[in-house]
Order: C-alpha cells, then structure tokens, then sequence
C-alpha cells in the first residue's frame, strides 16, 4: 500500500509538471502572436513588421531592424506612455501596459542578428 501511495504521488506530481509546462510553452506562443495582431493592426501600413519585406513607407525602418539601433527593451517606456517621432508622416501611438509585453517580446523575437 505505502508503495502505491509514493507510485501514485510521483504519477501526479510528473503529470502537473506536464501541465504546467505546456501551459508555460503556449503563454509565449500567444504573447508573441498578440504582439504581431498589435503592429500589424497599427504600423503595419508604413512598416515591415514581419521577419522579412520591405516598410512601405521609405522613412519606416523594418521592425525587425529595430535592434541594431537600440535595445528592445528602451521602447517599452515609449510604447506605454506615446511613441512619437520627428517625422511628420508618423502618427503618436500608445499602448496598454498588457499590449505592451507582447509587442516586446514579439519584437525580440524578429530581429535580424
């Protein structure tokens, strides 16, 4: 019986790790699509927003070009507060505080090294 009790506890304890880690693995997944949805839906008209094309706008960089110019991480503040830029064609954009993890994490996840 003590032997079935530790076979049955190690059972439920691996199938929660399980659990756990594919919940952990789909978060990510879907914090990166919900990131893409935003700038596709905002910035996607003058940028390229993806791992490949060209901005339609001459004076938008890539997105996925953003990393050579400064950390990722610096437009969090930004995003969050109104991103605004000395060229006249850009509109202000301001993201929710949730918005703005998914836009990070999906912009990390697209830059060219």
């Amino acid at each position: 019986m003590l032997l079935y009790n530790i076979r049955k506890r190690v059972w439920v304890t691996a199938g929660t790790i399980v659990v756990v880690m594919m919940i952990v693995q789909a978060a990510p997944a879907e914090n990166l699509k919900h990131g893409e949805e935003l700038l596709i839906r905002a910035c996607a008209s003058c940028h390229a927003v993806g791992r490949t094309g060209e901005s339609s706008h001459k004076f938008a960089p890539p997105f996925r070009t953003l990393g050579q110019r400064y950390p990722i991480e610096s437009l969090e503040e930004a995003l969050g507060e109104g991103i605004m830029s000395g060229h006249p064609d850009m509109p202000e954009f301001k993201f929710d505080a949730k918005d703005v993890g998914a836009i990070i994490a999906y912009l990390k996840s697209i830059q060219q090294r």
